[in-house]
């Protein structure tokens, strides 16, 4: 979208009495009923990128509204949407029939047709000046002499109407993809005509594929880019390590997740009298993608690469990613190195940064390390070494390199705790299929000494290169994430101050007011409600050209720095890196990357976010499916939201599901908002958050997936109100 389309413009001419407006149509999801009426969200709220090591911050910040997307505390059959105007704190409310059938995503003019106190404006849409959505991805519906197509997308607030023959051999039941002949109006349905038919909802892949299609995710590289990674995917030569630190003698390790194939990084670590040398070592993926290159263009259209749950959409070809610039054991590869001397307090001391060749010598897995650390010194040797892959290193050695990794990670992390660096421990869901994408496991991703251990390097390295490069007053790409809003400060204290806890706001609230926060609620009932409002209560991170600090991290400067491969900011600033180094950033190039940087900063923001959102609605689906084997059965659980309209369970694996209060039929019972509590009023049973429960499932919904529990008549465990 242009920037021109993005920012809100005042017009000049007048409609009545009323000043016209333009902005972005941002659509609420339709009413789906039960299991869809969320108004915290779900368990898929990520700790800061914490889960995922290598990606802090990169899918964290959601804000509010957004990851409220399903429900927005109540079940609103009309519907409703905001208007976003950029360069306004504050949205535009719009009731459904003041949309004017504007879909998600359009560009509009609207009028403001009230303000009320205390809540937002109110407005109307008088005009759709351009729309965003041009295909929806839905179920097909055939009656008999026209068919009709459900969208996936909640945003989408109508059905698309097939007329005879647009269907295109489409059948009822089946997935498609349409493309959007009309957008309808305020009494009339949108046309389409089937484009594509992906398959029967239910059959194995075309789950993943609609979603996919849905948000619009390349499944194939251009022959030209296929061609071009072919190329330049060349084994190192002498004469590539010209002119390179040449590291293939120093110790160097991987550390990743089992099912891991694109090694971004690898760290070494040595004494220099009492202080650490601790290197991290990123792929030099720019040595093989050159600016304005084929692969240039796909990598920057692509901007990240996205994990689904059966599938690795990748931003740069296999033969790259997966080879020529994944650090692999044993093999010569070319590096930007962050080499970095720390106290044994972790403090930073000093750095170089340096284009370098490596060679791994083991890769090790995060499970492998924490195996490795409870090791006693007596079996080191006699047991197989827990590592993917090794050269010729001793074991013992490499044994002795993650203990003193381990130590100096836990100073690096006490010290940046100290500043005020908020940490969520929120849960992650990790989803074992076999090899029909079918779901056989669900359960918590492990967060352990070895998955901190590479959090923290990362972090300090990234924090090192963006300070640099922010005093040398160079074009640089940042990882922002600004101040929260102090409107949403104050309703996230009006919040828990329900439950006894307060925050100091001031002129405006500090991380280690958050940290805190955080560390008071450890382990109480309301724990994983008042962590995931919290988080919802700040911005969102982003790229910027321009260095505003990171908030979360509690850090002057941020960027990112340590995943090339995978995502495109990191490789942008890889090249102002190398130029740098090579005193080729003259003014010229300076002037280059000034023009471009802006744009580079809003498209990866942007597709980052397209990213993050498949990614959630993979994990969303896979939870239904394995559900829908469970129908029937009962798990014990605990209650993770309270409403009006029932109670959230979420159960030890973090599937979610929703107890609605027309399925507790044992009582009559009432919302108390105040201590977020459902009061039987004749029982005085009370279910409240944090509770333990035992719960039965009764419904699933593949395609709006969703999942309905309900409490056995034999559960007689509850708790007597604290308001009798």
């Amino acid at each position: 979208m242009s920037k021109a389309i993005a920012k809100e413009t005042k017009k000049q001419a007048k409609s009545g009495d009323y000043e016209v407006h333009r902005g972005i149509y941002k659509a609420t999801t339709r009413s789906y009923g039960q299991a869809n009426m969320r108004s915290f969200g779900q368990a898929t709220t990520r700790s800061f990128g914490q889960a995922n090591a290598r990606g802090f911050g990169q899918a964290n910040m959601r804000s509010f509204g957004q990851a409220n997307a399903r429900g927005f505390g109540q079940a609103n059959a009309r519907g409703f949407g905001f208007i976003v105007c950029e360069g306004e704190t504050e949205d535009v409310f719009v009731y459904q029939e003041d949309s004017g059938g504007a879909f998600d995503g359009d560009q509009v003019e609207f009028i403001i047709t009230g303000a009320p106190i205390g809540r937002r404006r109110e407005g109307k849409v008088i005009r759709i000046l351009s729309h965003q959505v041009t295909k929806v991805v839905g179920l097909f519906e055939k009656h008999k002499n026209y068919g009709f197509v459900r969208p996936d997308n909640p945003r989408i607030q109508k059905d698309i109407y097939i007329s005879d023959g647009a269907e295109q051999g489409a059948v009822a039941g089946q997935k498609v993809v349409v493309e959007l002949l009309s957008y309808g109006g305020e009494l009339s349905s949108p046309e389409g005509k089937v484009i594509e038919i992906l398959g029967f909802l239910g059959e194995p892949g075309t789950d993943i594929l609609s979603i996919v299609k849905d948000f619009e995710l390349p499944t194939t590289f251009p022959e030209k880019v296929n061609n071009q990674a072919l190329r330049v995917a060349k084994p190192v030569s002498e004469a590539d390590c010209a002119g390179r630190l040449d590291l293939r003698d120093l110790i160097t390790i991987t550390i990743d997740g089992e099912e891991a194939k694109d090694f971004d990084d690898a760290i070494s670590l040595t004494r220099e009298g009492e202080n650490y040398k601790l290197g991290v070592h990123i792929a030099d993926v720019t040595n093989y993608v050159q600016e304005g290159s084929a692969l240039d263009k796909e990598a920057l259209k692509r901007g990240t690469s996205v994990y689904l749950a059966d599938r690795v959409i990748p931003m740069l070809p296999p033969v790259l990613s997966n080879g020529i610039c994944s650090l692999k054991a044993g093999e010569d590869r070319l590096t930007l190195s962050c080499i970095m001397t720390v106290s044994p307090d972790g403090e930073l001391i000093d750095h170089i940064l340096a284009e370098t060749v490596i060679r791994v010598d083991a890769g090790l897995t995060y499970a492998g390390v924490v195996e490795m650390l409870t090791m006693t010194e007596a079996s080191i040797g006699k047991a197989e070494m827990p590592m993917k892959a090794k050269a010729t290193t001793d074991e013992a050695e490499i044994c002795e390199i993650c203990e003193e990794l381990a130590t100096l990670s836990k100073a690096i992390r006490k010290r940046r705790e100290k500043r005020g660096s908020i940490d969520f421990d929120l849960p992650e869901t990790k989803i074992i299929l076999d090899d029909m994408g079918k779901p056989i496991e669900i359960k918590p991703y492990e967060r352990n000494v070895a998955t901190h251990l590479i959090e923290d390097f990362m972090l300090l390295a990234n924090e090192t290169v963006a300070e640099e490069y922010f005093w040398r007053e160079a074009p640089f790409l940042y990882r922002t994430h600004e101040s929260p809003e102090a409107d949403k400060i104050r309703k996230l204290r009006l919040f828990i101050n329900n439950f006894g806890y307060n925050i100091r706001i001031g002129n405006g609230v500090r991380p280690r007011e958050l940290q805190e926060l955080l560390h008071k609620i450890n382990g109480v009932p309301e724990e994983m409600l008042i962590s995931r409002l919290t988080l919802r209560s700040m911005k969102r991170a982003q790229y910027s050209p321009e260095n505003q600090g990171h908030f979360g991290l509690a850090a002057k400067h941020y960027t990112h720095f340590t995943s090339p491969i995978r995502r495109y900011p990191d490789l942008q600033i890889h090249r102002i890196i190398k130029e740098t180094i090579r005193g080729r950033m003259n003014a010229e190039r300076v002037e280059h990357y000034q023009k471009i940087l802006p744009a580079v900063a809003v498209e990866s923001s942007r597709l980052e976010r397209r990213a993050e959102e498949a990614e959630r609605e993979t994990i969303r689906l896979k939870k239904a499916e394995y559900m829908k084997e469970h129908l029937g059965e009962e798990f014990e659980g605990v209650i993770s939201g309270v409403t009006k309209w029932g109670i959230y369970v979420e159960l030890p694996n973090t599937v979610e599901g929703l107890v609605h209060i027309s399925n507790m039929w044992d009582d009559y019972y009432k919302y108390v908002e105040d201590s977020y509590e459902l009061v039987g009023e004749m029982t005085g049973k009370v279910y409240k958050l944090g509770q333990k429960i035992r719960v039965k499932v009764t419904g699933v919904d593949l395609w709006r997936r969703t999942i309905d529990f309900e409490i056995p008549k034999m559960e007689t465990s509850y708790e007597k109100s604290s308001i009798n």
